[in-house]
């Protein structure tokens, strides 16, 4: 009898033992505990990029916000993209960069699976917004200059709707894998979460066809059509003027490159490494291969606001009387009063004209010729 008992709290001690450790094994099936393809060292080196990245890009946008708030003069309707590039980046600093630095600092994810599903959703949100206004502000400076005549400086109606299409447009690509069409999850070593790339399904993979041409390869292909458009009309322009067409034309060369560059360093990786996780063999993007684009498009949010804002005269003016604390700058104006070979009929179109009115009112002066011609020059400040 007591062998029997025995036996009996035997496996009762065992089947508890086995119990935990399922249970210790199967806390989070997500997010294993255990291998998760990065050394402590690597999630300490990610933690510490993602910690320099959470900072500058918080720091910098809310610069960015404090010197649009602080001057009303920035407040014109190509601005005010740039103000909405800069809100979804500072959203992504605060919605979604901090979860995944905590992450990397204690090596597992902290907020559970509908964590996941929120960081996934709100990232993809974020950064297509920020995208999609990249696009739409190289598309409104395209036709500021080449359609001068169809622009209108003071529509600020039309920059709200650019804006306001921006932000559906995100939510039209970034709601599918809520609803069932692919699905967010984790991401690389699992301190982070995206669309899962690797699943193999119809539906994952039309999905990711589809976020790969319409949200990033068309913002793109706009951003170098209309910024080649517009480097081929300042070459047209130094035929006339060369000395200020030609200062401005390798302006918008060093910003067009400039803008191009950062485009594709942060955010092409990514999309690549998407589809080399979705269309390669299975295990051919490791955890660790994965880590480098995530943390590349994340520090976007730190060169955006300095690309676009430092390519912006008058964002420059009024960032460094922000700094010196001294009054809005007033706008520049030049004027080009031009000469004209036109002569106004009846103003003395020759000497004995002039003599004949001289007799007829002596106590008038002989009229001169005076053209009066005042043109207004609006230089175009990308």
């Amino acid at each position: 009898m007591l062998v029997h008992i025995w036996s009996v709290n035997l496996s009762i001690s065992e089947s508890f033992s086995l119990n935990q450790s399922f249970n210790d094994s199967t806390e989070d099936p997500l997010f294993p505990q255990d291998a998760t393809g990065l050394s402590r060292t690597g999630h300490t080196i990610v933690a510490i990029f993602l910690g320099i990245i959470l900072f500058f890009g918080f720091f910098n946008n809310l610069l960015v916000l404090l010197v649009f708030a602080k001057f009303r003069s920035l407040w014109t309707p190509i601005n005010i993209i740039l103000l909405n590039i800069s809100v979804s980046d500072i959203l992504v600093c605060i919605f979604g960069t901090p979860f995944s630095f905590a992450a990397n600092v204690y090596g597992r994810w902290l907020i559970g699976d509908h964590g996941c599903q929120w960081y996934g959703f709100a990232n993809s949100l974020f950064g297509i917004v920020s995208l999609m206004s990249l696009s739409i502000l190289s598309y409104e400076r395209y036709t500021t200059l080449l359609c001068a005549t169809k622009a209108d400086l003071s529509n600020f109606r039309k920059a709200w709707l650019w804006v306001a299409g921006s932000w559906l447009y995100s939510l039209m690509w970034t709601l599918p894998p809520l609803l069932g069409w692919s699905r967010y999850g984790p991401e690389g070593p699992g301190t982070s979460c995206s669309v899962e790339w690797q699943r193999r399904s119809a539906g994952s993979v039309s999905y990711v066809v589809c976020l790969f041409v319409f949200c990033l390869l068309l913002p793109l292909l706009l951003m170098l059509l209309c910024y080649s458009r517009i480097l081929l009309f300042i070459r047209e322009m130094s035929r006339v003027n060369f000395q200020s067409a030609q200062r401005r034309q390798n302006h918008i060369l060093v910003m067009v490159f400039t803008m191009v560059s950062c485009y594709l360093l942060c955010w092409m990786p990514y999309g690549l490494v998407a589809l080399v996780a979705t269309f390669g063999e299975t295990g051919l993007v490791t955890p660790v291969v994965s880590v480098v684009p995530a943390v590349l498009a994340k520090s976007s949010t730190v060169f955006n606001p300095i690309i676009y804002m430092l390519f912006n005269y008058q964002f420059y003016r009024c960032f460094v009387a922000f700094v010196k604390c001294d009054a809005e700058p007033q706008p520049s104006y030049s004027f080009n009063p031009r000469k004209s070979s036109r002569k106004e009929p009846g103003l003395g179109s020759s000497p004995r004209h002039r003599k004949s009115l001289s007799l007829r009112h002596p106590s008038r002066r002989p009229l001169r010729r005076e053209t009066r011609t005042l043109s207004l020059v609006v230089h175009y400040t990308p």
